[in-house]
């Protein structure tokens, strides 16, 4: 049975909603087809909440009928669209938008003060800060984790899953040599001790790790990912799996300036996913 405190707080927060009128008209305008739309308050048009759908419109609509969302409908004074060709293009310029503009009620793809990666090297593995590595290209680096507890905390979970030994990767410390409390309970196949040896260890650790590893950009340079939509087509300007802004044609797109952007891991997941897949159409870009 729900507690009296949260039965109070859903009956506070349906007493305060009411259906935010003021954005009827401007929601019912809007496109039923992909892009980002944001939502505006008063003071200079700040941008309260950014989001993306293949369908504005009706996601937008969504928003309207949430009560659990009222506090944004409220300060909301307007919501403005920016049309992109489709899923991709809208993904790329959200996570953009977000990091840049910071809005108030947005919560994920927020910029990271930090940002840290698994490091192995020599079959020691280490949680290394990112921002040290051109992560495009540094080899070896796995997984994109906004803290070193996360990274950490992925380690362990790999080292379960595999039986690996927690004092090799360093998540604990025991004398040389000496067998540790999991082998004891077989969940470590007895690398402390030498029942495995190191180099065995080592391989069974990077194979353990290869689907968290940071892939190299796959390119000489920048690249032009082409996506048609119904009543457009775009082409999303990338380098080093930075996103630096779209066009609609590739002329123009030659001339987008590659601008100062960080390594950015919601970019370079959503990049990753739209190429792994192999269906996405890229021109090189001298």
């Amino acid at each position: 049975m729900p507690s009296s405190a949260a039965q109070a707080r859903r009956s506070s927060h349906a007493s305060e909603y009411l259906y935010p009128d003021h954005l009827r008209e401007v929601a019912a305008a809007l496109p039923r087809l992909p892009g980002v739309y944001t939502f505006h308050g008063v003071e200079g048009g700040l941008p309260l909440y950014i989001g993306k759908s293949i369908n504005v419109r009706t996601r937008v609509m969504d928003h309207l009928r949430t009560r659990e969302e009222a506090s944004l409908l409220r300060q909301s004074r307007s919501i403005s669209c920016v049309r992109t060709a489709g899923d991709l293009g809208a993904r790329l310029l959200e996570a953009q938008l977000v990091k840049r503009q910071m809005p108030l009620y947005n919560r994920l793809l927020r910029k990271l003060p930090r940002q840290f990666s698994l490091r192995l090297y020599r079959g020691e593995v280490s949680v290394v800060n990112s921002a040290d590595y051109e992560l495009a290209s540094a080899p070896m680096l796995y997984g994109l984790y906004s803290s070193e507890r996360s990274a950490l905390e992925s380690l362990r979970r790999v080292a379960d899953d595999q039986a690996l030994c927690y004092s090799l990767l360093g998540l604990e410390r025991l004398p040389k040599g000496r067998p540790c409390f999991r082998s004891m309970l077989r969940q470590c196949l007895g690398a402390c001790c030498g029942k495995e040896t190191p180099a065995e260890h080592e391989l069974r650790l990077r194979a353990a790790l290869a689907h968290l590893e940071v892939t190299a950009w796959p390119y000489g340079g920048r690249v032009a990912i082409e996506e048609a939509g119904e009543d457009m087509t775009q082409f999303h300007v990338v380098d080093n799996w930075a996103y630096h802004g779209s066009a609609p044609t590739l002329a123009k797109a030659r001339g987008i300036k590659a601008a100062a952007e960080q390594f950015d891991r919601d970019s370079y997941k959503i990049l990753r996913y739209a190429l792994d897949r192999g269906t996405a159409v890229v021109h090189l870009l001298s």
